[in-house]
Parts: structure tokens; sequence; C-alpha cells
């Protein structure tokens, strides 16, 4: 092995554990949430997702505008591409929604595997496609083949949370996840998959913005931030017109009226947590990126890496926050099986 190709090696392992750290952070998202107190659903959605998709990727965005510019002349020096993300944005702000609230009638392990593995998919092979990549020959095969066995193994987990619910009681179901409803949370969840692809569609389109980042100065590490930022800008501006409206609808809206201190302090403070910790699978992609080789097969198969160690980390909170409580050995193997699909089809880019 030369030299080279030993320093691509360790840079790829870098990029990718900077992912999973931020994969991890995603994934743990939701335990802050399950903290906060007497809000309605849509009122703390809204509220972390002030943090999660405004305040905390316009402080990221800043880090990869060089010094002597703004965000404002990167953005407009990308030629129309922040439009375009936004709307990509938009759409995944539907996936995002949705995602939520598969969340809720699932739970972390079973809700996150089925929508995130749904976009992973779905984000990874349509972006390859309009780039013109062929995924039955060389390269996109490979590409084509992680993508496979990532699906696989979300399936196995999909599998163990069915055996898991036909051996549970209606009464058991509910006390692992509040709102359980298997029928409604799968439609719910195969929606925010199809949508939440679309965040991987605006990453393409706001490569110019990366371009722009760097010929201004920016460092690779945190070029691709701005572009990002206007992504969860749509994102959240779709997510804030739903909330609001069942704020309205529901008179929830009082519940941003409580005085400050107390639960409300208590609220505030959780929601902004999550909305970190959600942030982060984003930054982390975008730093680990830095990282892999430009075109290759690592690079392209990233957003199915992300989505797979979010499942992998979400799955882990599900049975720490005794989700999978009640259910038998065998089920419990099942969803192990599912879990080590996974880990390999990471492994699959560079072992082929």
């Amino acid at each position: 092995m030369d030299l080279n190709h030993g320093q691509t090696i360790m840079k790829t392992c870098i990029g990718l554990l900077i992912i999973a750290i931020g994969s991890m952070g995603q994934s743990s998202s939701y335990v802050p949430i399950r903290k906060v107190k007497n809000w309605a659903w849509e009122s703390f959605w809204l509220v972390q997702g002030l943090f999660a998709w405004l305040v905390f990727p316009w402080l990221g965005a800043l880090l990869g505008v060089p010094a002597g510019h703004t965000l404002g002349d990167i953005l407009a020096a990308g030629h129309g591409a922040a439009l375009q993300a936004a709307v990509f944005g938009a759409l995944w702000g539907i996936g995002g929604l949705t995602f939520g609230l598969s969340m809720r009638y699932l739970g972390v392990a079973l809700g996150q595997s089925i929508a995130l593995g749904t976009c992973s998919a779905f984000g990874t092979l349509i972006p390859a496609l309009m780039a013109g990549r062929d995924l039955l020959h060389g390269a996109g095969l490979v590409l084509l083949a992680g993508v496979s066995v990532a699906i696989a193994g979300i399936a196995v987990i999909g599998y163990a949370a069915g055996l898991r619910a036909r051996n549970m009681t209606a009464e058991q179901q509910r006390a692992a996840v509040k709102d359980f409803a298997l029928g409604k949370g799968l439609l719910v969840a195969l929606l925010a998959g199809v949508m939440s692809a679309c965040f991987s569609l605006g990453l393409a389109a706001a490569e110019p913005i990366q371009a722009a980042a760097l010929g201004a100065g920016a460092k690779s590490l945190v070029a691709g931030l701005p572009g990002i930022c206007m992504i969860t800008l749509g994102g959240f501006l779709t997510n804030a017109l739903y909330c609001v409206w069942q704020n309205i609808k529901n008179k929830s809206y009082r519940d941003y009226l409580q005085r400050p201190g107390g639960a409300a302090a208590n609220n505030l403070l959780f929601s902004a947590l999550a909305g970190a910790l959600w942030y982060s699978q984003f930054f982390g992609l975008a730093l680990g990126k830095s990282f892999l080789v430009e075109g290759s097969v690592m690079m392209a198969f990233s957003w199915s890496i992300l989505m797979s160690l979010n499942i992998l980390f979400s799955n882990i909170w599900g049975i720490i926050l005794k989700e999978w409580r009640g259910a038998k050995e065998e089920t419990i193997v099942v969803l192990v099986l599912g879990m080590a699909v996974l880990i390999f089809s990471l492994l699959i880019p560079e072992l082929f």
C-alpha cells in the first residue's frame, strides 16, 4: 500500500467518524423532547425547529464565510442556487414534519428505521441518476449494492419491529409508545422518507454555493455549511406554517404565553438542546464529506451512510428507552442481525 493510498484511507476514516458523531447527535435529539412538559406537539416541534433549522444552521453558515465577505455575498455568488436549495428544503420540510409524526406513532426505533431507510434509498440513488452515473457497471454498481444491502438491513429491522408488535398487547405497545398506531405510523413514515430525500437533492443544488465559498477563500472543512443553511430555511418555513396553523386550530398558542421560569424555561431549554442535536447530523455531514475523495463512491454513498448510522443509533436509543421491552429473544436476535447488516453496508464502498 503506497503512502497516498494510506493517507486516503486515513482521511476517509476521519470523515466517517465525524459523520458518525453528527449522526449520534441527531439520533439523540428526541431524548430532550421527552423532557418537554405540558406543550402541544406542534408547539415544541416549532420551537425546536426554530433552533434546528434557523439558529444553529445560521451560526454554522457563518463559519463558512471568509473574512471580508458576508453570507449574502456567498449566497448571491451561487447564481440562483440558494433559491433552488430552499425549494428542495421546503419539500424536505414536509418530510421533516411527517418524520416527527412517525416518531409519535411508531416510536424512535421503528419510526426512524422506516423513514430513514426510504430516505436513504431515494436520497442516494436519485442524485446519482441525475448526475448521469451508471448504476449497473463499475463504481455505480458498487453504490447500488451498498444501498441495496442497507435497505435489506432496514427491512430486517422493520421485520423485528413487526415481530415485537405482534407479541405485545395494545396496552404494552402504548406503554412503550404513548400514541402508538401501526397503520397510520407506517404511512406517515413512508411519506417522511420519500420527502426527506429532497434534502440530498438540496445538497446537490447547493454545490454552486459551496464552490463560491471556496472561491472566496473559505476552508473546505466548512464551505458546505452556507448551502445547508438555505435548505433548512426552506424546511423551517414548511414546518412553521403547519405548526402555526395547528396552534390556531387547537388554541395551543397559549403554550407560548406561559410566564417565564418553571415549565416554560424547562421546555425552551430542552427544545433548544434537541434542535442543536438535530442539526449536528448535517453539520457533521458537511465537515465529514470534506475528508472524502471528490467523485468517489464513498462520497456518493455518504448520504446513505448518514441515514444508516441514524437508524443504528436510533435503535440503540430505542433499547435504552425500553421501547423493545417485552419483546421475545428471537425478536431481539432479528433486530441485532438487521443492525449488523447495516454496519456491513457501510463497509461495501471500501471493500469493493
